[in-house]
């Protein structure tokens, strides 16, 4: 409702948007107090609480970079002792290899010396028995050349001397015309 009378009187209806200037006046200490309040004990606590805050996220990224580098540090090492290993590894194998062929050489060594005495010995046995044989033979030879002789002769040769003479002679024909016939 208006009322156009009470207008002119002299009294202005208090406006809804702009309060009485004595409240502004209240407001404004009420707001400064709250202010210097605020100023004076919330907010240094509140800036500590900030700072600490702000230190603890600092300190962990600290420690999280420290816990990179130590984790990065332990992954080289893990890799430098990997290569270490498998380095080792590798002259593991080559000494290895050098020692099974070494023990390879050896044994073909071994068993070439074996085999070359085992033939040696053979040679040799088998030059005995065939001296043994020679010697067997030309006893044998001898005996019947002289019985042969004796028989063609007709008598009995008494001179031992005589009967080794004509034996060796015979033998000795023997052996020169023996290379011929092996040839």
């Amino acid at each position: 409702m208006y009322f156009p009378l009470a207008e002119g009187h002299g009294h202005e209806e208090p406006s809804l948007l702009i309060p009485p200037l004595y409240d502004i006046f209240w407001q404004v200490i009420a707001l400064a107090i709250i202010a210097l309040v605020m100023y004076k004990y919330v907010l240094p606590k509140f800036n500590a609480v900030l700072d600490e805050r702000e230190q603890r996220i600092a300190e962990g990224l600290e420690a999280s970079d420290r816990a990179k580098e130590a984790e990065a540090l332990a992954k080289r090492h893990a890799e430098e002792a990997l290569q270490a290993a498998h380095v080792e590894a590798g002259k593991i194998r080559s000494n290895a290899t050098e020692d099974a062929k070494k023990i390879i050489a050896k044994a073909r060594r071994e068993a070439e010396a074996d085999a070359a005495r085992i033939l040696e010995n053979a040679q040799r046995q088998i030059l005995a028995e065939r001296q043994a044989a020679e010697i067997s033979l030309k006893s044998e030879i001898g005996i019947l050349a002289t019985e042969l002789a004796e028989k063609i002769v007709g008598e009995h040769l008494k001179d031992t001397e005589l009967t080794a003479r004509v034996v060796d002679r015979f033998l000795d024909d023997l052996d020169t015309s023996a290379p011929v016939q092996e040839s």
